[in-house]
C-alpha cells in the first residue's frame, strides 16, 4: 500500500533512557510474558483437551486466553528486546503492523469479555432457557462477530495512520507503535485524523457498552 512519507523506520523510544531502569524493565516484562503466555497456554490445552469443560463458558474462555497471547506477543518481545539493548528502531511496515495488531487483539479481547458477560447473564438469569440462547452456534457467531467487529476497527485505525505524511522526526516517544504518538510525528494537520480515532475508539465502547444492557 502506497504512502506519502519519506521515512522508512521509526525509534521506539521506550519507558526510559537509564541503562539501570532498562534491565530492571527488562526482567520485569520478561517475567511478565512469558507467565501470561504460559498460563494462557495452559488454559488453552486444558479446555481443548478435555471434553468436560465443553461448555459455552470454557469455549469463550478458551478464545479470550488464545487473543491474549497474541495481543501479550504483538508488544511485548519488541519491547523486551530494546530494553535488553537491541535495536529500538522499528521499520515503517513492522510499525503499521504491530499498531493494526494491538487495536485487533485489543478490541477482540473487548468483545469477547461482553460475550462473557451476556453469557454469564443468560446462566444466572434465564437458566431454563439457557441451551437454546447458548447453543453451540450461537457461541460460534458471538466469537466470529467478535473478530469481524476488531477487525473493522483495527483497519480503521490503520487506515487513519497509514497514508499520513511522515518527513521528519522519527523518534515515537512511546513503547509501541500507536496512532496517537504517530500523529504528533506526521507532517500534516492530524486534528480531523484524531478526531476520527478517538470515535472508533468511542464507538467500540458504546458497542460493548449497549450490548450489555439490551
Amino acid at each position: 500500500m502506497e504512502n506519502a512519507s519519506s521515512v522508512k523506520e521509526f525509534i521506539l523510544l521506550g519507558l526510559s533512557e537509564n541503562q539501570g531502569l532498562q534491565k530492571i524493565y527488562s526482567v520485569l516484562f520478561l517475567a511478565f510474558y512469558l507467565i501470561t503466555v504460559a498460563g494462557n497456554l495452559l488454559i488453552v490445552l486444558t479446555v481443548s483437551s478435555s471434553q468436560g469443560l465443553n461448555s459455552p463458558m470454557y469455549f469463550f474462555l478458551c478464545s479470550l486466553s488464545f487473543v491474549d497471547i497474541c495481543y501479550s506477543s504483538t508488544t511485548a518481545p519488541k519491547l523486551i528486546a530494546g530494553l535488553l539493548g537491541g535495536s529500538k528502531s522499528i521499520s515503517f511496515v513492522a510499525c503499521m503492523a504491530q499498531l493494526f495488531g494491538f487495536h485487533f487483539f485489543g478490541c477482540a479481547e473487548i468483545f469477547l469479555l461482553t460475550a462473557m458477560a451476556y453469557d454469564r447473564y443468560v446462566a444466572i438469569c434465564r437458566p431454563l432457557h439457557y441451551a437454546a440462547l447458548m447453543s453451540d452456534r450461537a457461541c460460534g457467531l458471538m466469537v466470529l462477530g467478535s473478530w469481524l467487529g476488531a477487525f473493522f476497527h483495527s483497519t480503521l485505525q490503520l487506515l487513519l495512520t497509514i497514508h499520513l505524511p511522515f518527513c521528519g522526526p522519527n523518534k515515537i516517544n512511546h513503547y509501541i507503535c500507536d496512532v496517537h504518538p504517530l500523529l504528533h510525528l506526521a507532517c500534516a494537520d492530524t486534528r480531523a485524523v484524531g478526531a476520527a480515532e478517538v470515535v472508533n475508539g468511542g464507538l467500540i465502547t458504546l458497542s460493548a457498552f449497549a450490548i450489555l444492557v439490551s
